[in-house]
């Protein structure tokens, strides 16, 4: 029996596939080729990365001795994510986007018809089932980002970006680890504009001495490593919060690239 909390975050992943899939139908062919800002990736890696995961996710929630015997044999999990992009570059454009929807809606179907207390494994820690739909949310719109940047499309932000901005706060230790890093003992105080009204989010201590205030999309563009912090209208105040906004990284794995500051420009006063 499926939960509230589980009928919400499925109808918000699938909200953020959806707005992405409506930008991507009618593109011609040859924007299927573009490169994105990732290197190495063109958007039909982006969306088959995302077709591919999804299938993953969905074979974690309902045959996860399945998944766990698949995770086992992998010789090395970096290289297995490099590779699918390339593999399935031979498929046209509206066959990649068709594989993705149907991957996408055997997930979500899945996830309302799994336990919802159950632990679901994954490549790290197994986590709870909202936890990993959050987690689809998050990668859905992190790619999506690579996507529109390589297409110059637009998509307007939406409240989902709260899900995002919550996992990277959760990884503000991980982000450190990740480097190598000690993990800080001084905490920040984040205070992040909610898109679609006036709400503003907040996450640590309000007395904390470092914090980070500003547009809740810029702070996930940053902990998605889809901006650098130049780049962003956020106000980063103290060393660890500094520190933090050139490590941050919500998604596992070993430290990735990120963006170079300037590669997209500084925003502009009328954004501001």
């Amino acid at each position: 029996m499926t939960t509230p909390i589980v009928e919400s975050l499925v109808a918000d992943l699938r909200a953020e596939k959806a707005v992405l899939t409506d930008l991507l139908a009618g593109q011609p062919e040859q924007a299927w080729s573009t490169d994105t800002p990732a290197d190495g990736w063109t958007v039909s890696d982006q969306i088959a990365h995302l077709a591919h995961f999804d299938w993953v996710t969905r074979i974690c929630i309902s045959e996860p001795r399945v998944f766990e015997q698949m995770r086992d044999d992998l010789p090395d999990l970096q290289t297995y994510v490099d590779e699918i992009g390339p593999q399935h570059r031979g498929r046209s454009g509206v066959d990649v986007l068709e594989w993705w929807s149907s991957e996408n809606t055997m997930l979500t179907t899945a996830a309302l018809l799994a336990d919802p207390a159950a632990r679901v494994p994954w490549f790290g820690p197994a986590m709870s089932l909202p936890s990993k739909i959050t987690a689809r949310i998050m990668e859905t719109w992190a790619h999506g980002q690579d996507v529109v940047d390589a297409l110059g499309l637009v998509r307007p932000p939406s409240s989902r970006l709260k899900h995002v901005a919550r996992i990277g706060v959760l990884a503000f230790a991980n982000s450190f680890r990740t480097r190598g890093l000690d993990v800080p003992d001084a905490g920040v105080r984040v205070s992040l504009q909610d898109p679609t009204g006036p709400d503003t989010w907040t996450w640590g201590d309000p007395a904390a001495s470092d914090s980070i205030t500003g547009p809740a999309e810029d702070f996930c563009l940053v902990v998605t490593q889809r901006r650098h912090v130049a780049d962003t209208r956020l106000e980063v105040v103290g060393d660890v919060a500094t520190t933090w906004m050139t490590v941050a990284q919500a998604f596992a794995g070993p430290a990735g690239k990120g963006r170079r500051p300037g590669q997209f420009g500084a925003p502009t006063e009328a954004a501001r």
